[in-house]
């Protein structure tokens, strides 16, 4: 018999930071929150609430080079416009509702900056980016890209005009998102109107969160959660229901925990110290490629 899944709190980011010049962020985990393995297989959350930016004519507002290994970058767009490029020769251009899913897997450089048209316009910036760990058996894959655009996305239309739901990664009602991912997780982009209401369930040992990015919620009928809050769930309980009282759009996270070591240094996220000084010296060496700055 399914049981209601208990909240084990409500957190805020850390303050604003700058990632290069393009990216105005704030960090949920893991500097932000220490949830540890709380919230495998999902390593690090960075919220680009909506943010104007001037125009410019410097056509690389963002972030230079830079090498990861043993995980995954996942960049949700949600206003704006995001290029990518990277050494491994895929490159791609995301605006409202696409995703850019990056494997590095045994090492890559990339860059991720404001596209063109958008920076020369300005404008507003709405983004999440996570970092999304690999089990040791696939961390020094080849690495390679996806690049999800809007159309593709799953979409589940809720009672009574009551909102949507977008599933980017795993399933909901039937509607399947498009994202191969290497363990099983569900990433919903959540659309509700006043009054509308939406309901979950997931086994108790997976992982669930959900990040308000507006409005106000109450979940389970008793905890209110507001723009900002980021709401961790228990590993007890099943079904998770949200009432909206304003119009509200939420990030839910669900996945099946990597129960390994996390062993970070950086850029590089690896099971032992003895990879991690591996992929530094691969690094140091050429072997992730070569990326213009």
């Amino acid at each position: 018999m399914s049981t209601e899944r208990t909240i084990t709190g409500i957190y805020r980011g850390a303050p604003f930071h700058w990632v290069g010049d393009g990216f105005r962020v704030s960090n949920y985990f893991q500097s932000g929150n220490n949830f540890g393995l709380r919230v495998s297989p999902f390593l690090l959350l960075d919220y680009h609430a909506p943010f104007g930016y001037p125009p410019t004519d410097n056509e690389q507002r963002g972030v230079g080079p830079h090498p990861h290994r043993g995980f995954e970058t996942v960049t949700l767009a949600f206003a704006g416009s995001v290029a990518h490029h990277d050494s491994a020769g895929n490159g791609g251009i995301i605006g409202p509702g696409d995703v850019q899913w990056m494997t590095a897997g045994a090492g890559i450089l990339h860059r991720e900056y404001h596209e063109k048209s958008f920076a020369n316009a300005g404008g507003i910036l709405h983004a999440i980016q996570l970092w999304v760990n690999l089990p040791k058996v696939h961390k020094m894959d080849a690495p390679h890209y996806q690049g999800l655009v809007a159309a593709q996305m799953g979409r589940v239309e809720l009672p009574n005009s009551g909102g949507h739901v977008r599933v980017i990664a795993g399933e909901y009602q039937g509607a399947i998102g498009p994202a191969k991912t290497y363990t099983p997780m569900n990433m919903f982009d959540i659309h509700l109107q006043p009054g509308g209401h939406a309901g979950f369930s997931f086994p108790a040992h997976e992982n669930t969160m959900i990040l308000v990015m507006s409005g106000t919620v109450t979940i389970n009928g008793t905890t209110q959660a507001v723009a900002a809050d980021f709401v961790l769930f228990d590993n007890a309980g099943e079904n998770i229901t949200i009432n909206a009282q304003s119009a509200a759009h939420l990030m839910l996270l669900n996945g099946t925990p990597i129960n390994e070591p996390v062993v970070q240094y950086g850029p590089f996220v690896m099971t032992t110290e003895q990879e991690i000084r591996k992929a530094i010296d691969d690094f140091n060496s050429g072997a992730f490629g070569e990326l213009e700055d």
